[in-house]
């Protein structure tokens, strides 16, 4: 059997990093004075763990809302006698100045500080201790860190944060002391946005031996300061830099580039045109390429071949038979081309293994690869097309095309454009048609990205995406390893001030099927989130619309599940106005069906426990069950859970029943009269996971109208389901309970026939055995 996408399993060193990181002190740690993490004194790690438990730590923090973050981690890592860390990772506003102050000590050759907004010119005096090792440094999207706090001189000090938290016009004082003097090893540099106010040009002045640069989003006056490294440089990336004549003239004298990137993000904002004859100076002078990204560039008409004129055949990726007359020069076809907006990626032939644009699938997922990372804005346009390729047509590379989103997803969890357009492919990429090749690793992962976008965001379209996606799953089976946390997710989304019908409609059917067929630990636990005062509030609110529609028959539906065999919520209904809420519903909506069914389920479900009972025992109340025992609604299903809420009111005896009107003589005769009504081959819209609260009623003289509705209903379930039904009613010791209803003198011959078919039924079924632990799980009281 071929094994699914996406079902490889995770590396035991991935298994115990993590392990490990959400259990510091049973492994690696003590808590030291006044609270403090410390590492153990007996324990030494090796660079190979250190970069990995700081990485996966970074990635939990952003990534699992489970995991709870150490106030000084990266203090663990002070101590380079202990520990030795060599790469590391550190993302988003989360990492302070002292993160990176508590491991100034190590010899750091690879550090990757990207979007970290929190960062001042403080850190840049931490770079300086790491100058002697660095071979390479991003400093991505960090803007704040060339600026001072408060307009404090260049320092590192111990002090606290909490000291430092400054408006943002404390951080306009540019940090000027700052060069690269010294880091003499650093070969790759990415100083993507830097601010406009730093001078390019004299920061990177001391670096005489950088191989790779990354300009993305830098204003530079001048270009001619790269020709510095034109023996050297190997990887120029100038992203959303503008293309100039100057610019033109400086890159063709770079003649060891590999890697040429000068993509924009979009052609509406290009000011200068990529002409056949710049192109060409670049193919030709630029012998080395490998990679070249022209993305979003305004390309003349005069760079492709003419239609009539191309080659037929196959597309080739041969430069001779390129259809973009610049790359004909190529000695060799390209790695990577990127042709993102751009006319250029429609062509036919295009010298390159791997190519950005938005012809096909393949080049969309290779742009959605290509930028996640430092170009969301790209990506979230890419991820836009491949929805419209699952949606309209059919997604060939199922498995790549989750991964990559998955990642942009927990990429980018604070970049709402990244969080609409990625759920929203997530939607089609998980549904029916897909289902078969995913393995559960994966779809694991799918929730997991889908949760973290509700936690982050409030809005409409976000919160619609993550629900449809969720209800892509088998619930509540795929949802349950992460079943408290959805259910809370959903819990808020349905609070009162949220008003969008479509959110709640999902939401309400998607707390539904969480509660149905679950342990009851999980009700229960679900229960005390609020989950039972939640849905009437929002039955409640439907009640002052006059409204009946799935909002309302979902609501009654969850109260059914979530109340079954779980005496606690029952309560909360009681104590939240279940009961006036009922018979309001009951009297709005006369002949809603559907809902007067699962109004009678669960409250045949706080009638099964005794000590609620009495709260039912009112005049009201049972002359309203006994009403009900008339009606037709749903075939026999509104008549027989009214039925079967008496019985077990009438199991308590004639001493409970103080009321003189109505008289329980009259109640139980209006049960018999309604029991020889049901056809007992009625099909049923009810499933049972236990029959012990029919079962109790078996074994008894005091309401011989309640034993028959029990004897009714087991023979009605296991004539009509026997596969279904004849093995619980043995597993559980039915047979003899009812050999007992035989031996009663009180038992009514009708009753006793119906025991003796039951029996029969089953002796039947064990004549022709199977295996009954494999049948399919049901639960008591709730829909199928």
């Amino acid at each position: 059997m071929a094994a699914k996408a996406g079902d490889n399993p995770e590396s035991l060193m991935a298994l115990t990093t993590v392990f490990c990181l959400k259990n510091l002190r049973k492994t690696m740690c003590y808590q030291g004075f006044r609270d403090k993490l410390c590492l153990r004194s007996d324990i030494f790690l090796p660079s190979e763990i250190c970069d990995k438990l700081v990485n996966t730590y970074m990635e939990l923090v952003h990534t699992d809302s489970n995991f709870e973050p150490e106030e000084s981690f990266l203090q663990l890592f002070s101590d380079p006698r202990s520990t030795r860390l060599t790469r590391v990772q550190l993302r988003e506003d989360f990492v302070r100045d002292r993160d990176l102050e508590a491991i100034r000590k190590q010899d750091l050759i690879e550090l990757h500080l990207t979007y970290c907004n929190s960062l001042s010119s403080r850190s840049l005096k931490t770079l300086t201790c790491f100058r002697e090792t660095l071979v390479s440094l991003c400093l991505f999207g960090c803007r704040r860190i060339f600026y001072r706090k408060g307009g404090a001189p260049l320092a590192c000090n111990e002090d606290s944060e909490e000291e430092e938290e400054e408006s943002p016009a404390a951080r306009q004082a540019l940090e000027t002391d700052f060069n690269f003097q010294g880091f003499n090893r650093l070969r790759l540099l990415n100083l993507g946005g830097l601010p406009d106010e730093v001078d390019a040009e004299m920061l990177l002045k001391p670096l005489k031996s950088l191989t790779s640069l990354d300009l993305s989003n830098v204003q530079l006056p001048g270009t001619a300061f790269l020709t510095q490294w034109k023996d050297r440089l190997a990887s120029l990336v100038l992203y959303n830099v503008d293309l100039s004549e100057e610019l033109v003239s400086t890159v063709v004298e770079l003649v060891n580039l590999r890697h040429f990137d000068i993509s924009r993000e979009s052609r509406r904002t290009a000011k200068f045109k990529m002409t056949r004859k710049i192109l060409t100076a670049f193919v030709q002078r630029l012998v080395n390429l490998v990679s070249l990204d022209i993305s979003g560039q305004i390309m003349l008409d005069n760079c492709t071949v003419p239609h009539f004129e191309k080659a037929m055949g196959r597309p080739s990726t041969e430069p001779c038979k390129s259809s973009i007359y610049p790359l004909q020069e190529l000695k060799r076809p390209l790695q990577f081309l990127g042709l993102y907006d751009t006319t250029l990626c429609n062509v036919t032939h295009i010298p390159a293994y791997k190519v950005t644009g938005s012809k096909n699938e393949d080049q969309v997922l290779n742009a959605i690869e290509a930028y996640t990372e430092f170009r969301p804005e790209l990506a979230h346009r890419a991820i836009n097309q491949l929805f419209d390729i699952a949606r309209i047509q059919h997604c060939g590379q199922l498995l790549r095309a989750l991964q990559l989103v998955i990642a942009a997803l927990k990429c980018h969890k604070y970049d709402k454009s990244i969080q609409v357009t990625g759920s929203a492919a997530l939607f089609y990429l998980t549904n029916t048609d897909y289902r078969s090749d995913q393995s559960v690793r994966l779809r694991r992962e799918v929730i997991q990205v889908v949760l973290n976008g509700m936690e982050q965001y409030q809005e409409v379209t976000v919160q619609r995406n993550c629900c449809l996606t969720l209800c892509n799953f088998s619930i509540p089976e795929e949802l349950e390893f992460q079943y408290s946390r959805v259910n809370q997710l959903l819990l808020k989304i349905l609070e009162p001030a949220r008003q969008d019908e479509s959110i709640q409609r999902i939401a309400v059917h998607l707390c539904n099927a969480l509660v149905c067929q679950v342990d009851n630990h999980h009700k229960e636990a679900v229960g005390k989130m609020g989950f039972v005062k939640t849905m009437l509030n929002l039955i409640q609110k439907k009640l002052q619309d006059r409204t009946c529609d799935q909002v309302m028959e979902f609501s009654w539906s969850a109260l059914w599940n979530i109340t079954d065999e779980t005496p606690d919520n029952c309560q909360m209904f009681l104590n939240c106005r279940g009961m006036s809420l009922f018979l309001e519903c009951l009297q709005e909506f006369t002949d809603k069906q559907e809902l007067h069914r699962n109004m009678l389920g669960l409250l045949g479900n706080v009638a099964e426990v005794k000590a609620l009972r009495p709260q039912l025992l009112t005049p009201q109340f049972i002359t309203v069950f006994s009403n009900l025992l008339d009606s037709k609604a749903d075939g026999i299903e509104v008549s027989y859970n009214a039925c079967g809420v008496l019985s077990h009111i009438m199991f308590d005896g004639p001493d409970v029943w103080s009321m003189e009107e109505p008289r329980r003589d009259t109640v139980m005769d209006k049960m018999w009269d309604a029991i020889q009504s049901w056809d007992v081959t009625s099909r049923r819209n009810i499933n049972y996971r236990s029959f012990e609260p029919i079962l109790r009623l078996l074994p008894q003289s005091i309401a011989p109208v309640s034993q028959h509705w029990a004897t009714w209903a087991l023979f009605n379930l296991v004539s009509v389901y026997p596969s279904k039904y004849c093995p619980l009613l043995i597993k559980e010791g039915g047979v003899s309970l009812l050999e007992t209803v035989l031996e009663l003198d009180s038992s009514q011959p009708e009753t006793k026939d119906m025991a003796r078919k039951v029996m029969e039924q089953c002796e039947t079924f064990k004549e022709d055995p199977m295996d009954t632990n494999h049948g399919p799980e049901v639960n008591h009281g709730q829909r199928g």
